[in-house]
């Protein structure tokens, strides 16, 4: 059954006119996670989390483990419950899947990058260690052109699924959330060509019109660094530690090198901040002509 629904005007980036991008309204459909239908598509989802460094992580047995939750977490379709998901968000408890082959490698993946920053890594290390402390891994990931307005609908819902579970005496009752996400990195030469390309939007490729209009600002990052999904911004407000850090797979590049030169994000968030990070998710990016 359906959660709830909304809708969205969505780009059509085929449209035959390279001046007038036409848009069209779709509705998307909020489900509970369904093992029976979803498991092909979270998994290629998860793998396009992870990157380069996927097939390292277990993501099949991750896939699992997210499905064996059906109370908690959504996916976004269009075609109804047999369709597809299109997006998707859940939690798992580190502390309570701790014997899983994902969760392990996960565990000292996290770990190992967050060396990056020795504050980070101190706090991290500690809490995972520290029994008084339950520490939920927050995986979110979607298609590329899904509008940002449809993740607070999301986030709001997996807010009431957790207070139901905690009330159910379920282990969900987090002190520490950790969320994995993605970047890009520009060169000069890029972020240049991309300026000019947003000055003369009718001649901008399809990529950089993906990157318009799924709700990411046109501001120039003073590192090159952009996120792909806009909302990794508002979480790393809230999050006492964040870090981006290469991936362990990556292939050396070159002025040769073809597509985007991609990174991971790791932010750690005391959970109690998670229902006022949905409200502030859903102000930023609430849809077009909603008040």
């Amino acid at each position: 059954m359906s959660k709830r629904k909304n809708q969205a005007d969505h780009e059509d980036s085929d449209s035959d006119s390279e001046d007038t991008p036409t848009f069209i309204d779709v509705d998307f459909d909020f489900f509970g996670l369904n093992a029976t239908i979803d498991y092909h598509a979270i998994k290629r989802l998860l793998d396009q989390l992870f990157g380069v460094d996927a097939e390292g992580l277990s993501t099949h047995a991750l896939t699992d483990l997210v499905l064996s939750q059906s109370d908690i977490g959504t996916t976004i379709k269009t075609d109804g419950e047999e369709g597809s998901p299109y997006a998707f968000l859940s939690v798992l408890n580190i502390g309570v899947h701790n014997d899983n082959v994902s969760i392990k490698s996960l565990v000292e993946y996290v770990l190992a990058k967050s060396k990056g920053d020795d504050a980070f890594h101190e706090s991290l290390s500690t809490t995972l260690r520290d029994p008084q402390c339950q520490v939920g891994l927050v995986l979110c990931e979607r298609l590329i052109n899904m509008p940002v307005p449809v993740i607070p609908p999301m986030y709001r819902m997996l807010v009431d699924e957790l207070k139901d579970a905690v009330e159910e005496n379920e282990p969900f009752n987090f002190t520490h959330l950790i969320f994995i996400s993605r970047v890009y990195k520009l060169t000069p030469e890029e972020e240049e060509a991309m300026t000019i390309a947003q000055q003369h939007p009718g001649k901008a490729s399809k990529r950089q019109k993906s990157q318009n209009t799924n709700g990411e600002t046109n501001d120039r990052s003073p590192d090159g660094i952009y996120p792909f999904h806009p909302e990794d911004e508002e979480i790393r407000k809230f999050a006492s530690h964040h870090l981006i850090f290469p991936y362990s797979n990556a292939q050396p590049r070159n002025a040769e090198s073809f597509g985007l030169d991609t990174a991971g994000r790791l932010m750690l968030m005391p959970a109690a901040q998670l229902t006022e990070l949905a409200r502030v998710l859903g102000d930023v990016f609430r849809p077009p002509g909603n008040v």
